[in-house]
This record gives structure tokens, sequence and C-alpha cells, in this order.
């Protein structure tokens, strides 16, 4: 059966655990979760489960993924996900990125495949690792920044309090859409998400 590689966007270490630039990795906790499993270090740079992922229509147990999250910073995600992509056979159509997005307000969740990037580093960095923009998007909204702070800065701060009562919902929803996207495909899931 065909692999799938979710990948959750982050930085590493405890001080940006709770940052907004972190929602990816957040969401891939949650899958792993889902899976009865824990992460752990790979060769590849990341921190790795493999596990099936929900339940196809007919009851079999879901495709094979492989959940990860960089061991590396933001702007350099594209050298684990490629190794990861090589080391697990998994090619660009069955890689999907799930990252923080300030142009989606905040507790929202879309999906697209290709396209540009948005100004997101880990994005760029990923498409200039794997030679391609087609691969799949799960883009989790953190709104734009208040005012005239810098997105730079926004990206970097821990969730409000208010955001983060709305935090769990929005993990799940964006849990949910990467196993619609695995399991009925990414027509289907926007479909679902996106109505």
């Amino acid at each position: 059966m065909d692999t799938w590689l979710l990948v959750g966007l982050g930085n590493p270490g405890p001080s940006y655990a709770g940052n907004r630039h972190n929602v990816g990795a957040m969401v891939v906790d949650e899958l792993v979760r889902r899976g009865g499993t824990s992460l752990s270090r790979h060769k590849t740079r990341a921190q790795v489960a493999e596990f099936r992922l929900g339940v196809m229509p007919g009851g079999a147990p879901g495709p094979k993924v492989v959940a990860a999250v960089p061991l590396s910073y933001m702007n350099e995600s594209g050298g684990p996900v490629s190794a990861l992509a090589q080391y697990f056979s998994v090619p660009p159509e069955r890689l999907v990125v799930i990252h923080d997005e300030l142009d989606i307000p905040f507790d929202e969740v879309r999906l697209k495949r290709g396209g540009g990037e948005g100004g997101h580093n880990g994005l760029r960095s990923i498409t200039k690792s794997i030679g391609t923009k087609e691969y799949t998007r799960v883009r989790v909204g953190i709104g734009r920044p208040p005012g005239r702070m810098d997105p730079a800065d926004h990206v970097l701060r821990n969730f409000s309090a208010t955001e983060r009562k709305v935090l769990p919902l929005l993990l799940d929803t964006a849990a949910d859409a990467a196993e619609a996207v695995v399991i009925e495909g990414l027509t289907a899931a926007q479909q679902r998400f996106h109505s």
C-alpha cells in the first residue's frame, strides 16, 4: 500500500512550542495521538511516527502514514522533508505539509495543492529542496497581526488566551482535514472543509 508523508512545520525546542508558527507541528501531535503512537527521533533530522491513519470506507484500516516534525528551524524545513520523502519513497503527490497561514483567519482550515508559498519560508525551503510546488498543503489559519505588528513577530508569539480556548478545536479540524486528504482525496476534502 502506498505510504503518505504528513509533515507539520514549526521550530524546534520548548521556547517555540506554543508559537503560532508551530501550529503545523501541533496538528501532527494530534494525528500521532490518534494513531496511538508517539514521535521518535529519526536519522532524517526529524521526529517521526509510523501508523495507519483512520478507517477506509468499508471499515478497512486506513493507509500507512509517516507523520513527521522536522528538527530544523522553519526556514530549513526542506532538508528534512526531502530526506524523509526519499527515505520512505514518498512522491510529492502523497506529501501533505501542515503549516500556519497568515492570510486565513484564525480558526479556519484551507486545503490546496501547488501554488505559491505566500512568503512562508518553510514552504519555500520545501519547494526548493524537493524541486516542485505540487504537494498538498493543510493551511491552518492564524490571522494577520494586529495593528502594525510585523508578521514575523506575530508568528513567533504564542496564541492569545482567547485563541487558546479555541485552539484544541482548530487542531482537531486540521487533523480531520489532513486525514480526509489521505482517505477521501483532495477534492472531496476541500468540498467538506471549505463549505
